[in-house]
């Protein structure tokens, strides 16, 4: 009796460090991405993606005390843009991330308080969903298109998490999403020349997580 009674208590023992380990959080912020410059006869303009909310979901695994691994799920309202001084064409669209992170962060796994980066790789998937029109604005220079693309993506992240308590958390990051330039959906004009092939989206998010 006392040998199963030992046997329950190490097992539930094991079984609340197992469920510590993992991790599940959603988060909302925004996004920041660059543009490219675009040249074509006569002018110059830029190309890119409206700055646009973004909202997010990741489970994380917290195997060791400085280092730890976690899933992304992200979506981004993106609209896309093409400017050339006060002269303005946009287009309907959004995209989705995911990703696999690894995180270093300081504190062991029983801090209060930890900062973190985070670098990862994953994909993103770019869509134009406005309707298109026979005639486009600044159409000398790129052609924004009801189309959608999968392009591979880069993640680097910084930030802080906080306990709020025993099993829930406070988190707040700026990540950088690193993708080559989706011409696919925003179309360099027959005659125009795109000046960049990277595009970076800075994306800060603020969330909750629990420790599951």
């Amino acid at each position: 009796m006392h040998t199963l009674r030992t046997i329950f208590v190490l097992g539930a023992a094991a079984a609340g460090c197992f469920a510590q380990q993992w991790e599940f959080g959603a988060e909302g912020g925004g996004s920041l991405p660059t543009t490219v410059p675009v040249t074509a006869p006569g002018g110059s303009a830029t190309a890119g993606f409206k700055p646009g909310a973004a909202f997010g979901a990741y489970l994380g695994q917290n195997l060791y005390n400085h280092v730890s691994g976690e899933i992304h799920y992200g979506y981004i309202m993106s609209d896309l843009r093409v400017k050339s001084g006060a002269v303005e064409a946009t287009f309907s669209g959004q995209s989705h991330v995911l990703y696999y992170g690894v995180v270093l962060h300081t504190g062991g796994r029983q801090a209060r308080t930890q900062a973190f980066v985070s670098i990862g790789g994953g994909m993103r998937i770019f869509r134009g969903t406005g309707t298109e029109a026979a005639y486009q604005p600044l159409s000398q220079y790129a052609y924004l298109t009801k189309t959608q693309t999968l392009k591979p993506m880069g993640s680097i992240g910084v930030g802080v998490k906080a306990a709020l308590s025993a099993r829930l958390f406070l988190r707040a990051e700026v990540c950088d999403y690193i993708t080559p330039f989706p011409t696919q959906v925003i179309t360099p004009a027959v005659n125009a020349t795109f000046g960049g092939k990277i595009l970076h989206d800075f994306t800060p998010m603020v969330g909750l997580s629990f420790a599951l």
